[in-house]
């Protein structure tokens, strides 16, 4: 059995959790045995050995614990002043007089019994409070299902004792014993969290192939006919089929013999659709889908908004005797195995595959599709873009252009244009698909839908505001020494998510400063997948032709053999050598200062002749950092030249 230390209501019937010790998402468990005290250093949890489980984090010397009626546990020093207090730092849960300063956050239990941390966040940022969905199992968030739009630019979110603020969940206890016991719920934020999420791509309010229902301002999580539990003790994680697909061109046995379409009432999966078809009967719907491989299910009812992912409105219910009109749509493209793009739910007619007889046959055509990408149209993205008009930046293959998309709120994109011949356009659009779609990390800018219509082929990217790496770093005015360890930090951290944390490890092969984008704060994020070279999973190495850039290209893309992942490992220490000097790998030849020429061969000189201060002359903030300067110029130097480097 596992304990955990944690504050509660206990003078009620309801033993209800306000707070519980975490480190960071993690809940601090122990077993039967362990001990919470109260040390001059703090509150801790120690084991039953001793060991220390958690510990209260603070400046001072503890004296006494006092809890106080308001539900806070607080440290006091010799002076009876707070060195420490649980209201700093909240789990999912907001006490009358607590307050949340700016930057901080809840995040909601995973279930009523489970207190680990769950796939909901509410921030206070920009002098904001915004909910937003975990895209689960990730650490990342889509975008915010809820924002306050608070007038002003507030510093810090208070829960007064009248309790006028809109919260999650906001409840009430009466102090009265003759009154009806128990919590009273007074408020719900959002008050529909099954219809807030209608983000076109993402898990939604219950995970991928779910359905979410409303009962009593609760959700509630289910899976369609056909589906099952990914984790039958938490609902919130989505469904999976109980069957395999079978689809592609290899596949000779008729679909109708493969699979049956299921019927439901009251179900509708809105911004899902990618084709919408009229008049169509009922059969007529079930065969289109039945034909179409990437199709998962069809929607069809009798009140539908025109126009490509719309929202659909509530259709009659199961019991009703209303006829439909016969309108189709086909839901996709699918992720996986019959992943769903939207989860939400109106009120139309759902029909799911399922009882397959053959197992799966995957085909490079299929394969592509085991990503959570949104499948524009040209004219949608022509649109976006203004026609094409405000240009942002070039690459090696294209153009990219600033657009403006609803993608599940308002937002400014990247559009990249393929515009080189038609072999190498495919070769890096499958690629690029293949790489980015199935990545999430917050070091790597976010591949947030394509187009494939004939000629044109287009990536849609998220947009950084602050442009690339190259900008800052050789700007006019050169990044202060703190910004340039973050972004080292930064980039490093998404090269080892791709090489080692990927199922599929990933090699970049162009890593330079221009394809390192910079967003609004200042957080550094990998681009340009188009020239990434994917590895098999019991694969280390792969052979293919020259890429990169002069300056950054490793020694192995000339000596014709196997490539591994050092061919990055060798371009990032060439861009830190950048990083840490604010100049750039190869300048052109000046007077007086051709020692300085070539980056790598003047750093190695400096490095070796113990001169390390001249490649940061005049900043005095590298230099007083000299510990990580002179570690990190050795870091370098291995980067470029041993033979066996890794970031990690």
């Amino acid at each position: 059995m596992l304990f955990m230390v944690a504050i509660w209501y206990d003078m009620i019937p309801d033993k209800t959790v306000a707070w519980s010790a975490k480190t960071g998402n993690k809940l601090a468990t122990a077993p039967t045995g362990s001990q919470v005290r109260i040390t001059s250093d703090g509150l801790t949890l120690a084991g039953p050995k001793g060991d220390s489980i958690w510990n209260s984090i603070l400046e001072g010397i503890v004296s006494q614990g006092s809890m106080l009626d308001t539900g806070n546990f607080v440290l006091l020093d010799e002076n009876s002043e707070k060195v420490w207090q649980s209201f700093d730092y909240p789990t999912d849960t907001l006490l009358p007089s607590q307050t949340l300063q700016l930057g901080g956050k809840l995040t909601s239990r995973l279930t009523d019994n489970n207190y680990t941390s769950g796939r909901f966040q509410l921030h206070f940022k920009d002098g904001n409070v915004l909910l937003s969905p975990l895209a689960w199992p990730s650490t990342e968030f889509y975008n915010s299902y809820y924002v306050l739009n608070a007038s002003g630019a507030a510093s810090k979110l208070v829960f007064n004792e009248s309790g006028d603020i809109g919260v999650f969940t906001q409840y009430a206890h009466l102090r009265n014993s003759t009154a009806q016991p128990g919590w009273r719920i007074k408020r719900y934020v959002p008050d529909d969290i099954c219809s807030a999420i209608t983000n076109d791509f993402g898990s939604g309010s219950c995970g991928y192939n779910s359905y979410c229902s409303m009962d009593s301002h609760m959700p509630t999580c289910k899976c369609p006919y056909g589906y099952s539990l990914v984790d039958p003790s938490n609902q919130f994680r989505g469904c999976q089929p109980n069957f395999t697909l079978v689809c592609g061109a290899d596949v000779q046995t008729p679909p109708e013999e493969l699979y049956e379409m299921h019927e439901s009432q009251g179900f509708n999966f809105p911004l899902g659709d990618y084709e919408k078809i009229e008049p169509y009967s009922h059969e007529k719907c079930q065969q289109s889908c039945l034909q179409d491989c990437t199709c998962a299910m069809v929607v069809s009812g009798n009140n539908v908004y025109p126009g490509a992912n719309s929202e659909l409105p509530p259709a009659p219910t199961p019991d009703s005797k209303k006829e439909y009109k016969a309108k189709l749509f086909l839901l996709g493209p699918l992720i996986g195995s019959l992943v769903l793009n939207s989860v939400l739910l109106a009120a139309v007619a759902l029909f799911s595959l399922m009882k397959p007889k053959v197992k799966r046959v995957v085909t490079a055509a299929t394969s592509l599709l085991e990503t959570n990408l949104h499948s524009f149209t040209y004219e949608t993205l022509e649109k976006a873009t203004w026609g094409f008009k405000e240009e942002i930046g070039r690459g090696s293959y294209g153009i990219v252009y600033k657009g403006q998309l609803e993608v599940g709120s308002c937002c400014v994109v990247a559009v990249k244009r393929l515009d080189r011949f038609v072999e190498e356009r495919e070769r890096e659009f499958r690629t690029e698909l293949s790489s980015i779609g199935k990545t999430f990390h917050k070091n790597l800018v976010r591949l947030i839908g394509f187009c494939d219509e004939g000629i044109n082929i287009i990536l849609v990217y998220e947009f950084m505001s602050n442009g690339s790496l190259a900008d800052i770093l050789f700007g006019q005015t050169n990044p202060k020494w703190n910004v340039r360890v973050g972004f080292a930090l930064g980039i490093a951290r998404g090269l080892v998510y791709l090489h080692e944390e990927c199922d599929t490890p990933i090699i970049h092969c162009d890593i330079k400063p221009q394809n390192i984008l910079i967003e609004e704060y200042l957080n550094p994020k990998i681009s340009d997948f188009g020239l990434a070279k994917l590895l098999l999973s019991d694969q280390s190495r792969t052979t293919t032709m020259i890429r990169g850039t002069r300056g950054y290209v490793a020694p192995e893309w000339f000596k014709n053999v196997a490539v591994t992942v050092k061919v990055d490992v060798y371009s990032f220490g060439v861009m830190l050598l950048e990083i840490i000097c604010s100049r750039k790998s190869v300048l052109m030849m000046e007077s007086g200062e051709e020692e300085k020429t070539l980056l790598t061969d003047w750093a190695c000189d400096c490095y070796m002749e113990g001169r390390i201060d001249v490649l940061v002359e005049n900043d005095d903030e590298a230099l007083n950092d000299n510990v990580r300067l002179q570690n990190w110029v050795k870091i370098t130097h291995h980067l470029l030249f041993s033979h066996t480097p890794y970031l990690n």
